[in-house]
């Protein structure tokens, strides 16, 4: 199977649990079919991305992180760079942006969001495709924060809607406390 139609099947294989997350699922398949290169950040209209709704080992508590550039607090997650395989790309992200060694994918993935990057210097506004995961941190994770955020913090989700109101973090938060509670 080539990297595309990997990706394709990593994203027909979500379960969306809202209108906004299905909805998501359909344009991010759409977008799919008319461009063949979403795989890669060269796709100037969007491309595919792979975000984690990270877990302490108990499935009470979700990390979320002040992006750096972006300066909301969000989810880790980044670009596929040509990964077809978007469980894979999400960890690689969750990994690279938390320092968490041992981090677990428990399910497919778990939710779809299409949202809009503002225009910076070089770079035109542009669409992330964003294919989102449940993963689980190791008991007595270390958290060591790269160069991408400005701050990060184990919340539990009353604590995360004070932080913030973004529909689309709160729903995968939701999401993700829903599915730990039951597998925990």
């Amino acid at each position: 199977m080539d990297s595309l139609a990997n990706a394709i099947s990593d994203v027909d294989a979500v379960l969306p649990t809202s209108e906004s997350s299905e909805n998501a699922k359909s344009q991010i398949i759409d977008f799919l079919k008319n461009y063949p290169d979403a795989l890669n950040r060269t796709c100037l209209d969007g491309h595919l991305t792979g975000s984690a709704a990270i877990v302490d080992y108990t499935g009470h508590r979700i990390l979320i992180m002040l992006h750096k550039k972006l300066q909301i607090w969000i989810q880790p997650g980044g670009h596929a760079d040509g990964d077809g395989n978007l469980p894979r790309v999400a960890l690689r992200e969750a990994t690279e942006e938390t320092g968490i060694d041992g981090l677990e994918i428990l399910t497919p993935g778990i939710d779809c969001d299409v949202h809009a990057i503002p225009a910076r210097p070089g770079e035109p506004e542009h669409l992330h495709l964003d294919i989102r995961y449940l993963i689980r941190a190791p008991r007595n994770s270390i958290v060591e924060r790269n160069h991408e955020s400005v701050q990060m913090r184990w919340l539990n989700f009353g604590e995360l809607t004070q932080l913030t109101s973004d529909e689309s973090t709160v729903r995968l938060a939701k999401v993700g406390f829903e599915i730990a509670k039951e597998q925990f």
